[in-house]
């Protein structure tokens, strides 16, 4: 459920938290947010038990970022996610749309499914990003204006039975939507916190927390850049599905930097993506260039 200086907060089937510590003989191999695993030894619970991981089972997949582009240590964010929930504000803070660029390649390597939810519509229009995203093959979901409840209906439906983890930048509103989603949260959150040592602030590691109805949702500390070091670069252009269709008049070296040789200027003009979507992918080329 969370990781904290060597403690690991596990959920037994019964509905047991624990606390286990990473065993020797795993060598190695770390252990993530959303992994399934198998402990032994005092599975009680209770604030001073203490358990062993002992195995890490295989997992469905793997979301990870790195600092920046040529950084060569991978931050995996979680395992075993179905969803990535691209959590964005039309204001306050002021969206970043080349990061949410960055985030639905992360989730498209990773083959998890992608979610934008552009939050905060009460205090700003949200027709830019909606237009800039239109040709991108991407559900999108909008809060602000909305109770409660109507959040609910939107969101709930699309997470229930998944595993999600919701990604954004700091003060997007990511924890507001987990508290809305999940009632006890805070509750649940402080539980986990005091048992671990880690303490009340909630954006410092990345939490999963089980839905009411089934599921879980993953709450990630906000970030401030999104590498894509790990990512092949050769990738890169079929993880813009919305630019992917446009490469395939390209010549056969096209590096997909050169207006006058590169289709994908003609593919824009000729409305299947957005400019901006384009300056995006042959920012992240050349930020590869040396590969």
């Amino acid at each position: 459920m969370t990781v904290d200086r060597g403690r690991y907060a596990c959920l037994l089937d019964d509905g047991t938290q624990i606390i286990a510590m990473r065993a020797r003989e795993l060598g190695r191999r770390g252990v993530v947010v959303g992994d399934e695993v198998a402990v032994v030894g005092d599975t009680a619970g209770g604030r001073d038990a203490l358990a062993r991981i002992v195995r890490v089972d295989e997992r469905r997949s793997v979301l990870r970022r790195t600092a920046d582009d040529d950084d060569p240590v991978e931050r995996v964010l979680v395992a075993n996610a179905d969803l990535m929930v691209v959590v964005c504000a039309v204001v306050d803070p002021p969206p970043q749309p080349r990061l949410v660029d960055r985030c639905l390649v992360a989730a498209c390597d990773a083959d998890v499914e992608p979610l934008l939810c552009l939050t905060k519509v009460d205090l700003g229009s949200a027709n830019e990003l909606m237009g800039r995203f239109a040709a991108v093959d991407v559900p999108v979901v909008v809060t602000g204006s909305k109770k409660r409840d109507d959040v609910l209906d939107d969101l709930l439906p699309r997470i229930s039975g998944r595993v999600s983890v919701f990604v954004g930048t700091s003060g997007v509103g990511k924890s507001t939507l987990v508290n809305a989603l999940v009632p006890d949260a805070s509750q649940r959150i402080g539980a986990v916190s005091t048992a671990t040592g880690k303490g009340m602030h909630t954006t410092t590691a990345a939490i999963a927390l089980p839905l009411p109805g089934g599921g879980w949702v993953v709450d990630t500390p906000g970030v401030r850049s999104f590498g894509l070091a790990h990512v092949d670069r050769d990738r890169l252009v079929s993880c813009f599905p919305d630019l992917a269709g446009g490469v395939a008049d390209c010549p056969g070296d096209c590096d997909h930097l050169d207006p006058e040789v590169c289709c994908l200027d003609e593919w824009v003009a000729a409305g299947h993506a957005a400019a901006d979507r384009l300056d995006s992918l042959r920012r992240l080329l050349v930020s590869r260039a040396t590969e």
